[in-house]
């Protein structure tokens, strides 16, 4: 049976108690419906036995309510506002044991001290005994495509949280971003954020969440977007060829790929053809797959991209 929190102030009442105000230059919104938090967890179908879940930005902790009330026995916050530390430790006081929290950016943070605080929390010597890990958060908008491109690259490399258990990862951004990272091969709103997640994960949509559930309304809507590891990652080169290899082609993206090879070197359209790459396709046209073969094939030629 999963595991229940007692009955607690609401975190519409918490934030006016606490005057915990969104601030504009961290581009805090928060949502304040648990039945949205509910349901996110729910759509995103975690493996929560033997988990590790890494939430990121909790703010007051809706959505880590929702956790564990979702049945979730190991959970580690990363808030860069101190001014949730009442909140949080309350959440902590009523967990059972289930919810710490570490203060620090995620942009910056030693995953050491992620797993430190779960080795306390835990009373474990170490998180390798975990089956799952899942990286979960409510993204501030104007950090969450830095985070997502510094985790893909640690889970390229095998780093910080991504080096024991398979990671996945639950996160809130724009609408119009989210669609980005899900876009498959053909469709308008694919880009360099397709390529670079998809070489490395499967990624959908779980859920779109309106402006109208955030507080303060954001301008645009939001979409939580899941992205598991692949069992055979389609990435056959550095994650760093790749993603130079999408931001160069991309920045074209209204051109054929003939014309963007022929523009940089001439000689370098064959390197298509030997991908088996349609010179007149347009960079959406292409499918992942196809790019992380033509990333291998420049980077072990020791071809500079421009």
């Amino acid at each position: 049976m999963a595991l229940k929190l007692p009955r607690l102030p609401s975190i519409r009442d918490l934030t006016r108690i606490y005057n915990l105000g969104a601030k504009q230059q961290l581009s805090q919104n928060f949502i304040m419906d648990k039945n949205i938090t509910d349901k996110i967890v729910r759509l995103a179908r975690l493996e929560l036995d033997n988990a590790l879940c890494v939430e990121v930005g909790p703010g007051p902790g809706l959505l880590t309510r929702s956790l564990l009330d979702g049945g979730a026995r190991h959970v580690v916050a990363v808030e860069k506002d101190e001014r949730f530390g009442p909140t949080l430790d309350q959440l902590r006081a009523a967990s059972q044991g289930r919810f710490a929290t570490v203060f620090g950016d995620m942009l910056t943070i030693d995953h050491a001290s992620i797993a430190a605080c779960a080795r306390q929390q835990l009373g474990s010597d170490d998180t390798a005994r975990f089956e799952h890990v899942h990286l979960l958060g409510n993204l501030p908008f104007n950090v969450a495509t830095p985070l997502l491109v510094q985790w893909l690259h640690m889970l390229a490399q095998r780093q910080g949280i991504f080096g024991a258990a398979p990671v996945s990862m639950t996160l809130m951004f724009q609408l119009e971003v989210g669609q980005r990272i899900v876009a498959d091969a053909g469709e308008s709103a694919r880009g360099r954020l397709s390529v670079v997640a998809q070489s490395l994960c499967d990624a959908c949509s779980i859920y779109t969440v309106p402006a109208s559930c955030f507080v303060p309304r954001p301008r645009v809507d939001a979409v939580m977007v899941q992205l598991r590891p692949l069992a055979r990652p389609l990435l056959k080169s550095s994650l760093r060829t790749v993603e130079h290899l999408a931001r160069f082609v991309f920045v074209k993206r209204r051109k054929m790929l003939a014309r963007i090879f022929k523009d940089w070197d001439a000689g370098h359209v064959r390197l298509l053809e030997e991908c088996g790459i349609d010179p007149t396709w347009r960079p959406q046209d292409v499918p992942t797959a196809l790019y992380c073969d033509l990333a291998a094939l420049i980077e072990q030629r020791g071809i500079r991209l421009p």
